[in-house]
């Protein structure tokens, strides 16, 4: 009898075993179409996730290369690059309703910041992700006793640290000038609803962002880099003060170039 408890018990470990392999095999490429499938509704611009690397034995992904695209007449080639960013899935929540996520951790973006007639690429895409909210919201409700379709999200812990941030626009001649990203630490994003749809939580993700993006800390560093050319990140959404500031470092140049003529004896 105690034979074929000993074997039972096997075959239930051995099908557990099974069963962690199947979850954990398929927590990559779920992830991966998530965000390939997901990111761009939400954002209205290119976002592509390049591959996921799932630890079998800690229940970690790594996902490599994300990119996130600009929105239409932005100049630069993206709005932001991530090479990795860690997550620690709940693999029991998968199967449910909501998933959970213990904790994401993106490791030194790449952002390009770029300014253009009063406006700016983060807060066009951020007036999106807010446009992709409204619309969830003013969808037709389910009827009563049916499930919302979809995944909904809890983010025990996000956390960005390492970024940096490059202006870019047409006066730095191809160059940019760039201030670290002040780390943020958000929590519990969508637990007092019981979960987060992908867009709001997307939605606070960035506007926590946007927020570190724009602020003094950030805004100052890159203005010592403009002053030099005689303008600042107020003046550039002016056609006037750009052109004005344009022309000064045109000037610059060309004095520039005198001088060194004039040092080589030419």
């Amino acid at each position: 009898m105690k034979k074929w408890i000993l074997i039972g018990a096997g075959v239930v470990v051995a099908v557990i075993i099974v069963a962690v392999i199947i979850i954990a095999t398929n927590i990559g490429p779920m992830i991966r179409k998530a965000v390939n499938t997901y990111g761009p509704g939400i954002t209205k611009t290119d976002v592509r996730l390049g591959d996921v690397d799932v630890s079998l034995f800690s229940g970690k992904a790594k996902l490599k290369q994300l990119f996130l695209g600009n929105p239409q007449n932005f100049k630069s080639p993206y709005a932001m690059k991530v090479g990795s960013i860690l997550v620690d899935i709940d693999e029991k929540s998968i199967t449910g309703d909501t998933i959970i996520i213990d904790r994401i951790e993106v490791l030194s973006p790449d952002i390009s910041y770029e300014k253009i007639r009063g406006n700016d690429n983060f807060q066009v895409i951020m007036n999106n992700v807010q446009s992709s909210v409204g619309s969830e919201k003013q969808a037709p409700k389910k009827q009563e006793g049916k499930k919302e379709a979809g995944k909904k999200l809890l983010i025990r812990d996000f956390v960005v640290k390492g970024g940096k941030v490059n202006l870019t626009m047409s006066l730095l001649g191809g160059k940019s000038i760039s201030a670290p990203l002040p780390d943020i630490h958000l929590k519990d994003i969508g637990k007092k609803k019981g979960g987060a749809s992908p867009a709001e939580a997307f939605k606070e993700i960035f506007q926590s962002l946007y927020a570190k993006i724009t602020s003094p800390g950030v805004t100052d560093s890159l203005n010592k880099g403009l002053k030099s050319l005689g303008t600042n990140l107020n003046a550039l959404g002016s056609t006037k003060e750009l052109k004005s500031a344009q022309e000064s470092a045109k000037k610059a140049a060309e004095g520039l170039k005198g001088k060194l003529k004039g040092l080589l004896g030419q």
